[in-house]
């Protein structure tokens, strides 16, 4: 396996499409008064767009609807005396879920203003970086990275810096009939539907099967087109032996520590418990949908712990280094209190 590039403990930021929703209902009072329409920037945006047009009960559309004076069907409950009319002077959101960098963002002010439309627009992001937060007219929270959500993280870069279980998470657990270390867990193993196809290679898969059964693994995998970079198993004979040792949750955690990974997704409760525990580092559990971090006061003092070491052999450049890690702590908690400043007024 791959040598670690770092192993502090790191915390994870995560939202889910409850928060999302709770968010935007929260944050309408916040908006603009008297919205003609919503405009969702694809894919993310039109999650967030999409609920909050329903909230406000507005037309809603995407970028290229925008540009084109054309808006999304509706149901009968929206009715005509909701419609839009695009020759007018409209006031108009347009809305993604998050901005981080702002170069989305950027690109769709570059469109729309190419587009010459006679509308007061506004840009708005429900979750903003302390840097992205500047590209929008409004934004509900500043979220420091990293960060994923419930909505992408499957399909997001930061699979390949992550470890991920098998079942329940990729595919269902097997049940009880199933489980027997024999005929009908091979049937599981070949006839398991999944519950996600991941769009982005996983760095590690890291998983309680047994090493006798990777071929079996390895074929579904293939078959399914889930893209990895290692398969990692446990080294047992059988069921038994790997029941008895009760190391399922340990053995994950040390995986998880030797290998460069930012974050392992599990799908038992119990086990992303330990897994945090005995790693100290962020697990998102699946069966209970919740980021789980560690201690942060772990991290401190595995921080100042290395730097203190550091400070004996070369006190220069431990100094150096508690300089950066100041100014960048420093220069988190200024935007989010010039953040905090805008949004109030």
């Amino acid at each position: 396996m791959d040598k670690p590039r770092d192993k502090r403990p790191k915390t994870m930021n995560y939202r889910s499409v409850t928060d999302l929703n709770n968010a935007i209902k929260s944050w309408v009072s916040e908006l603009p008064e008297d919205l003609n329409l919503v405009v969702g920037i694809p894919r993310s945006g039109l999650l967030a767009a999409s609920l909050l047009a329903l909230y406000l009960n507005l037309p809603l559309t995407d970028v290229s609807g925008l540009c084109e004076n054309r808006v999304l069907a509706t149901g009968r409950r929206f009715g005509r005396e909701n419609s839009i009319d695009f020759s007018k002077n409209n006031k108009i959101l347009v809305l993604d879920d998050s901005v981080n960098s702002g170069m989305q963002m950027a690109e769709v002010k570059a469109r729309v203003e190419a587009a010459k439309l006679p509308h007061q627009i506004y840009y708005a992001a429900v979750y903003a970086s302390p840097y992205g937060h500047r590209y929008v007219d409004y934004w509900y929270e500043i979220i420091d990275n990293p960060r994923c959500f419930e909505w992408n993280v499957m399909h997001h870069d930061i699979l390949t810096r992550s470890c991920v279980d098998i079942d329940g998470v990729l595919c269902p657990d097997p049940t009880s009939e199933e489980n027997d270390d024999g005929e009908r867990y091979k049937q599981f193993l070949v006839n398991a539907k999944p519950l996600v196809v991941p769009t982005k290679p996983i760095g590690w898969l890291v998983t309680c099967r047994l090493e006798k059964y990777r071929e079996l693994t390895e074929e579904w995998l293939r078959r399914h087109g889930i893209n990895y970079h290692q398969l990692v198993m446990m080294d047992f004979p059988d069921k038994e032996s790997r029941i008895a040792s009760g190391s399922h949750a340990k053995f994950k955690a040390e995986v998880y520590k030797l290998v460069s990974a930012d974050l392992f997704i599990e799908s038992s409760y119990d086990q992303a418990r330990q897994i945090v525990q005995l790693s100290g580092k962020p697990v998102l559990c699946i069966e209970t949908n919740q980021m789980m971090n560690p201690n942060i006061l772990i991290d401190y003092y595995s921080r100042g712990k290395k730097l203190a070491s550091e400070a004996l052999d070369n006190p220069v450049k431990a100094s150096a280094k508690l300089l950066r890690f100041s100014k960048r702590k420093f220069s988190t908690l200024r935007y989010k209190f010039l953040a905090r400043k805008k949004k109030r007024g």
